[in-house]
């Protein structure tokens, strides 16, 4: 597969150098890529969901409906956040423990 995919890089290029940058990435380095976009991904979002949040919890102008829909809005962002957190240790402890 791997000669494959530099003769079709080679022709590609249309010249006759053998060296094409062609990334040799383990099961484990792909899983651990994916991983850490999946959690970086969540993060980011959890993060947005927060400070949506606080700010429907400030502008709630003490109507008690919006206060507990921002204070469970904070909450559940939070404990997201905490969970993602620990399934990225997690994962990076079996993923090295493994090595």
């Amino acid at each position: 597969m791997n000669n494959f995919l530099l003769k079709l890089a080679v022709t590609l290029v249309g010249d006759n150098k053998t060296t094409v940058n062609i990334p040799n990435l383990t099961g484990e380095q792909v899983l651990h890529n994916g991983l850490n976009i999946a959690y970086f991904l969540a993060g980011t979002i959890a993060v947005i969901v927060i400070i949506i949040g606080g700010i429907m919890y400030v502008t709630a102008a003490g109507n008690s409906g919006n206060i507990t829909k921002a204070k469970n809005m904070l909450l559940y962002a939070v404990v997201g956040l905490v969970i993602v957190i620990a399934a990225y240790a997690i994962t990076n402890y079996v993923i090295v423990g493994f090595n």
